[in-house]
């Protein structure tokens, strides 16, 4: 079968304000409200007609660029960059080429473009990543195929062309061989400021969602995280069921002394127990450039994950050489590159060593964020995927009644009305079902209401105005 190409005939963006109903505090940053970015795309499919494809995602402050002399509002405006950069560049393609194709013709220019803007390689991926995801839901739908059938079929086109570590065989391999998951558990994110003790504490049913696996933020003090790790661990042990944890630093942990002071602590210190025997990973400890000069050595032993390191098409190979197990998905980061990666991972186990891809991603809010995240995850094996967008933000926020309402009813597994009326997304035993994600295109039966969106506001910062 050969690959369906594709023409790009118009990309439009907008976005939409997104307010917490509680502070999510993460690293050094706390985030009371962020605006969500919404791609649509027109794409002919040729000999098949034009199709409408979609793309939300929130723009988080100060995770893709955490540099301390931008403020929020400047790192928000670097993923509108992001976007605006990429959005010239896809349109400037013309003829017919097929989707993947589409990406790698213009991912090289589109981090080379961001770098002239002072913007660096993670934000820059933010703008491709969403255009994709948004020509994918066209293409499918196009060709009347859901995610899973579609990519077991390649309809993409995708190829090692970015990942010359790999062939296109393994590729092929890995696609056609995809058993779609049912269900993925929720991986409940406790953040810096959230309660730990007694009602609303981690142990709450009512907080967690019958949550079975939990993500414990970090903030780069071995001795103050080891502590309020105490905490947790004391509470969870409350659970009627047992569970798994998941550390994420976010790039606190100055160096390999201070990880490795931590890690001391988790392997000794009884008190720590609770924790530690149940530590699936930890994820991106040190910041991206301190890991990129520092292979773990001892520290190996235990399963480290790349996330804000994972930049560039190579971060996961070089990430290996330095004795990283893991690297997580996020399809703000790119859905091509999740792939790629989850076929290393799988060919790399093979060897007889486990490495392994996660879903780490707290910002998927109800709509197409969390679908197609979820729907990716499902695709290449992520079993429980960091899944709290809906515990900050109430049900699907701005949004207007009847947007929720189409979502509902073309997902009714998937959403459900609170005893407020409250349309939310419904949790099963811990879980998210996909089988509503498998209607044609991209992991949604729905679209947003584009007459009740903004256009994308254009970026005001100062350094970004002087490029």
């Amino acid at each position: 079968m050969s690959v369906p190409r594709i023409a790009l005939r118009e990309i439009a963006l907008y976005e939409r304000p997104v307010a917490f109903v509680r502070p999510f505090r993460f690293g050094a940053v706390t985030v009371h409200a962020a605006p969500q970015a919404f791609v649509r795309v027109e794409l002919e499919v040729e000999g098949k007609g034009v199709f409408t494809g979609a793309s939300a995602e929130l723009m988080v402050p100060k995770w893709f660029d955490k540099r301390p002399h931008l403020d929020i509002d400047e790192t928000v405006d670097e993923l509108r960059q992001s976007l605006l950069i990429a959005r010239d560049l896809y349109r400037a393609q013309s003829g017919f080429i097929s989707a993947f194709g589409l990406h790698a013709a213009c991912i090289n220019d589109q981090i080379a473009a961001c770098a002239k803007a002072d913007i660096p390689p993670l934000a820059a991926a933010f703008g491709p990543a969403e255009i994709d995801k948004a020509v994918l839901d066209a293409l499918l739908r196009g060709l009347g195929l859901n995610l899973f059938d579609g990519l077991a079929g390649n309809v993409v086109g995708l190829t090692a062309r970015l990942a010359p570590d790999i062939g296109d065989d393994d590729i092929a391999a890995f696609l056609t061989g995809r058993q779609p998951l049912a269900r993925v558990a929720l991986r409940h994110t406790v953040g810096l400021d959230d309660l730990i003790e007694g009602k609303g504490g981690v142990a709450d049913s009512e907080e967690n969602s019958g949550a079975r696996y939990f993500k414990l933020k970090m903030n780069g003090d071995p001795e103050a995280d080891a502590a309020r790790l105490t905490r947790i661990g004391q509470a969870l042990t409350a659970l009627p069921y047992d569970y798994q944890v998941t550390l994420d630093a976010n790039e606190q942990y100055a160096d390999l002394n201070a990880l490795g002071a931590l890690v001391e602590r988790l392997d000794h210190d009884a008190a720590l127990k609770p924790i530690a025997s149940k530590l699936l990973y930890i994820e991106q400890p040190m910041p991206r450039d301190t890991t990129r000069s520092s292979p773990l050595g001892r520290l190996s032993s235990r399963n480290f994950i790349i996330d804000e390191a994972d930049d560039s098409w190579d971060a996961f190979p070089a990430a290996k050489a330095l004795g990283y197990r893991g690297i997580s998905s996020k399809s703000c980061k790119g859905f091509y590159k999740s792939i790629v990666n989850a076929v290393r991972a799988a060919k790399w186990s093979d060897g007889g060593e486990r490495y392994f891809i996660t879903g780490e991603d707290l910002t998927c809010q109800a709509g197409l964020g969390v679908q197609q995240d979820l729907a990716l995850g499902a695709l290449i094996g992520v079993t429980h995927a960091e899944r709290n967008g809906h515990h900050y933000v109430d049900g699907f926020g701005e949004a207007p009644a009847a947007e929720a309402e189409a979502f509902l009813k073309a997902h009714p597994d998937l959403y459900g009305r609170d005893a407020d009326d409250v349309i939310r997304l419904k949790i099963h035993d811990g879980d998210l079902l996909t089988g509503s994600l498998t209607s044609a295109g991209f992991a949604s039966g729905a679209h947003p209401d584009w007459t009740a969106l903004s256009p994308l506001q254009r970026p005001r910062t100062k350094i970004l105005q002087e490029n």
